[in-house]
């Protein structure tokens, strides 16, 4: 790709503090750490730079520098000197971007040691059988002939990954497997060519099919979480409809739209950027923003965040922020470096890696040296320290956490909790503290007339036939509760809507007003938290009260939370009111309102500095970077895209069971996967002796690292669900 032009970068650059510059830059190519730490290390080198991240899940690369002492360009030209390909960050490319291709190359790797592992097996019990001499040869050679190039590819993610770990001057678990694989091919090759009587094809091929497996299962728990920041995006507008000072309108892509332009929005559009009214009064549906399900009525002056939803009517807004400084910009900024603090959690696999690799390296060196100096053979002692790399391959102990963590998906998924991130299981079980959203996590986000309607049939029509007109969640919710009764709306023709107030007709020289309490003249001193008010002619108004009700099972469910010994709070968007009745009814003594997303993270923040694990369970827009921050997550299937892709878990029908079923089963499934590292433990110190001292052939080994992963897996099969 060829280098921008400086003044062109400039356009892309913005202020990040004073005196500071900042630039996003996309980075398709980066797929793993060792790709993060060559570009960040590349752009860190430049002088002046003061901060350079990549996000791996949007592939952004943010780098910060003094005003004045780097041009923009330098940035870019670094990052392709380093071989990657770059340009300006823009949300569209993120949206586009689908699922990881390691995974797919996984899949056909795992396929291709799993076909071959069985014609090369095919061939062994042959010569197990007896086949000898010039029929044995043949056979070693087609085993070999197989095994090749089945081994260079499917081995691939295992080489790769042990080269970039000795590079770097570090050992992995990928180390140890990959000295087993090349010294067992290596060796089976020598017997081949010098007719001996056994070659290792066989042991090898089937190794490197249980390892991948196990590799699969767990990036395919990984996949699932990869898209969310990706879903958010696609919140934003393509383009917006602008004003010029003439009079006349074009429309623009979004990038092209600057501060200080005059925007339109028409009814049922999503506002484009941040900005304030010029022009009009609408109601917006803010619920993405502050979760709660009454729009906000505005007028000129009044405050537009990207995202919102313009309900009523149409609206000229001057433009204060687009792009990067936009509402929806930040709450995505904020989403990435909450996943950033997560993409820090040391898995227990990863912590046991620590020592395994260094131990297996060492038992192999000296079991070599051992029968070197016992005057064994050169050949003799390699084949001995093979089948203890073998033997002590770690295939069980990378199926203790995918094996436990896809039966717990299965056991969930059959209590309607789809679990999206394998090693959130692993978070879920170190929880203590537990944050709710209100609207739409602990009540099912749908307002609902309270009792029966106080209308007779025939006036309940006519506010049907006016709800009818209304795009407001109240009008809707008073449309279905009328046909739920089997009224049919009287058809109405010119319904005016005054935004942010209601609407009103006219009908045998009655005038009808459906709408906020006070406009239809309502006693506004009424104690109901959400209500409409339906006025006919000169008779008296009449108060339709709603409520959000919580969900089935909410009180319950936080009881038994609590009895699992989770300290639990209330974080909500929503005004003081409504968050007070809620937490009231369910015994939740710490509660918030009114809080924005930046506020909820801080929130999330401040708790996890004092030490405490946080689960999060929300849905909203603006409760994405407080799902992401949480030690855990859970959303429920009417979140919002992004509440739904930034969480680790959803739960699939109206009852808030599911949280204390995920918990428990998480902790279940931790009791599990430990259980497995006991038992794969156990295994090497029983058979690495018996490796050691030569009573294991590489065959053997193999045949004995595949009985530990089965008994793994068998010990991930008990798990059961909670009642």
């Amino acid at each position: 790709m060829a280098t921008l032009a400086p003044s062109n970068l400039d356009l892309f650059t913005a202020e990040a503090a004073p005196g500071e510059r900042r630039i996003d830059l996309h980075v398709p190519a980066i797929h793993c750490a060792g790709c993060i730490r060559k570009v960040e290390g590349a752009v860190r080198s430049l002088p002046g730079i003061t901060k350079a991240r990549v996000n791996f899940t949007t592939r952004r690369l943010t780098a910060e520098w003094a005003d004045g002492s780097l041009d923009p360009g330098a940035i870019l030209a670094a990052v392709e000197a380093a071989g990657f390909e770059a340009r300006p960050f823009a949300p569209a490319d993120v949206a586009a971007q689908g699922s990881d291709p390691a995974s797919r190359r996984l899949i056909k790797a795992m396929a291709v040691a799993g076909f071959a592992a069985m014609n090369i097996m095919l061939l062994s019990v042959s010569v197990w059988s007896g086949a000898d001499g010039a029929t044995r040869d043949l056979f070693h050679l087609i085993s070999a002939a197989i095994a090749l190039p089945t081994i260079a590819y499917s081995g691939m993610p295992f080489f790769s990954s042990a080269w970039g770990a000795l590079r770097q001057g570090r050992t992995n678990m990928d180390v140890p497997i990959s000295i087993g694989l090349v010294l067992a091919t290596a060796l089976s090759l020598y017997e081949t060519f010098t007719r001996g009587h056994e070659a290792w094809f066989d042991a090898a091929v089937m190794l490197l099919f249980f390892l991948l497996l196990g590799r699969v299962a767990d990036s395919l728990m990984r996949d699932r979480a990869r898209a969310g920041v990706a879903a958010l995006l696609k919140q934003s507008a393509p383009g917006a409809l602008v004003r010029a000072p003439s009079g006349d309108t074009e429309w623009r892509p979004i990038e092209s739209v600057a501060p200080g332009m005059t925007v339109l929005v028409a009814a049922g559009e999503r506002v484009p950027v941040d900005g304030l009214v010029l022009e009009g009064g609408s109601a917006i549906d803010r619920s993405l923003v502050t979760g709660e399900s009454l729009p906000e009525a505005v007028g000129p002056g009044g405050q537009l965040l990207a995202g919102t939803l313009n309900l009523d009517g149409p609206l000229a807004m001057k433009a204060t922020a687009v792009g990067e400084a936009s509402f929806l910009a930040q709450v995505v900024r904020l989403m990435e470096d909450a996943e950033q603090g997560r993409a820090r959690y040391t898995r227990i696999a990863d912590r046991a890696a620590r020592l395994y690799a260094p131990v297996v390296h060492l038992a192999a060196l000296f079991t070599a040296i051992g029968w070197l100096i016992a005057g064994a053979g050169l050949y003799q002692a390699l084949v001995t320290a093979i089948a203890v790399l073998i033997i002590t391959c770690p295939c069980a102990l990378g199926l203790a956490v995918p094996a436990v963590q896809v039966r717990a998906a299965s056991v969930l998924m059959k209590r309607g909790l789809l679990v999206k991130d394998g090693s959130a299981l692993e978070r879920l079980a170190e929880c203590d503290t537990l944050i709710f959203d209100k609207t739409g996590t602990l009540t099912l986000g749908r307002p609902t007339p309270v009792g029966v309607l106080p209308l007779s049939d025939a006036d309940l029509a006519l506010a049907a036939g006016l709800a009818a007109k209304s795009r407001h969640p109240l009008s809707r919710a008073l449309l279905a509760a009328a046909r739920a009764q089997g009224i049919t709306p009287t058809p109405l023709a010119e319904v005016t809507e005054h935004p942010g107030l209601g609407l009103e007709a006219q009908v045998n020289g009655e005038r009808l007003r459906l709408g906020r309490p006070d406009w239809a003249g309502a006693d506004a001193a009424d104690t109901h938290l959400l209500a409409l008010a339906f006025r006919k002619g000169g008779q008296p108004a009449v108060l339709i009260p709603f409520e959000d009700p919580l969900r089935p099972d909410a009180a319950a469910a936080i009881a038994r939370l609590k009895r699992d010994g989770f300290e639990i709070r209330i974080l909500s968007g929503d005004r003081e009111a409504p968050v007070r009745h809620a937490a009231q009814a369910l015994g939740i003594a710490h509660w918030d309102a009114g809080l924005a997303p930046a506020d909820k993270l801080a929130a999330i923040e401040a708790l996890k500095a004092e030490g405490h694990k946080v689960l999060v369970v929300g849905d909203g827009l603006n409760d994405a970077p407080m799902l992401a921050g949480g030690h855990a997550s859970i959303a429920p299937s009417s979140a919002s895209d992004a509440g739904q892709t930034a969480a680790d878990m959803l739960f699939l029908n109206d009852s808030l069971m599911a949280v204390p079923q995920a918990v428990e089963t998480a902790r279940r499934a931790d009791s599990h996967v430990r259980q497995n590292f006991v038992m794969a433990i156990g295994y090497n110190i029983l058979a690495v002796p018996i490796a050691m001292a030569g009573f294991a052939t590489p065959l053997i080994a193999a045949v004995a690292m595949s009985l530990s992963s089965l008994i793994v897996v068998g010990n991930a099969l008990r798990l059961k669900a909670p009642k």
